[in-house]
């Protein structure tokens, strides 16, 4: 798992991330624009003081109406070396008293990651590895982190292929977030819980975006058929408001009804999931993005 040649991510640049840039953007060392306590993770990877969350910067998928566009869409951040990252993990676990390490959009970084988390462990790291991504990941990458992480967040975007290539260039997305997404229960099993609070497991993300609820009904459909009702939680999201580039395309330029998203949570409802998170309609604001206080600090 190296930078040069890079194809840790279904695009398969194959780009040398020491000398060019693949889509991602990334280099090849890690850049990250925030690392601090988090508070507005699902109830089951919360709890007093925070998610330990980590926001790398540069992604694989780029869409159009990201909320972390600042940092998804342009590198940006400090740059840590392997060492620097188990430093900052267990930094987040012995000092901030972390109740998990939430790593957001890690996969161009994972030559250095994977490293960082064995050392870390071994150097003490205990709280859970989250791993938090957008869904769009190799089946053989996520491979390399079998018994390094607890917890998969992955986002279950799009079903039909027609969006996921207007909105993400990736009109394979749905075939290979399915894949993902069945690799990282494999890892993980199905949730399993101590206290209320998630241990082990997988929690899907869906964000509802306006004007498609037939197409989250399909993404629901097809979690359904390959976990049934209690093999992944799943958290609907409402929180899509018009940003970054959504200007350009006008069936993105309001937020969700709430009978857009009701119809959603009765779907998933109604085929039987045992775990379902649901937001409330405040959710849709800038004022949720986090402050990525290191944005400022370019390469």
């Amino acid at each position: 798992m190296e930078p040069q040649n890079c194809r840790l991510c279904p695009r398969e640049c194959g780009v040398d991330r020491n000398l060019h840039r693949g889509f991602c953007g990334a280099p090849s060392v890690a850049r990250i624009a925030k690392a601090d306590l988090h508070l507005w993770e699902e109830p089951c990877i919360w709890s007093p003081p925070g998610s330990g969350a980590v926001f790398f910067s540069g992604c694989q998928l780029q869409c159009v109406f990201c909320q972390n566009y600042e940092i998804s869409s342009r590198i940006c951040g400090k740059a840590f070396s392997v060492e620097e990252l188990t430093a900052l993990f267990l930094f987040l676990q012995n000092e901030k008293k972390a109740c998990n390490l939430n790593l957001v959009s890690p996969t161009p970084y994972l030559p250095s990651i994977v490293p960082a988390l064995e050392k870390a462990k071994i150097r003490g790291l205990q709280i859970p590895v989250v791993f938090n991504s957008g869904g769009y990941e190799k089946k053989e990458t996520l491979e390399k982190l079998m018994g390094l992480v607890e917890v998969y967040l992955p986002d279950f975007k799009f079903c039909n292929p027609d969006l996921s290539r207007k909105y993400a260039a990736a009109p394979d997305y749905f075939s290979v977030a399915r894949s993902a997404i069945r690799e990282m229960q494999r890892q993980t099993g199905n949730p399993r819980w101590e206290n209320g609070a998630l241990k082990k497991g997988v929690i899907v993300r869906h964000l509802v975006l306006p004007g498609e609820s037939r197409d989250s009904l399909d993404v629901l459909n097809a979690l359904f058929e390959d976990f049934g009702r209690d093999g992944v939680i799943l958290s609907l999201m409402s929180q899509y408001f018009p940003t970054h580039r959504a200007a350009e395309f006008p069936a993105l330029s309001r937020k969700i009804t709430r009978l857009e998203y009701q119809k959603v949570v009765r779907h998933a409802e109604n085929l039987g999931f045992k775990t379902i998170y649901t937001q409330g309609f405040a959710s849709a604001s800038a004022e949720y993005v986090p402050d990525f206080d290191w944005k400022s600090e370019k390469e």
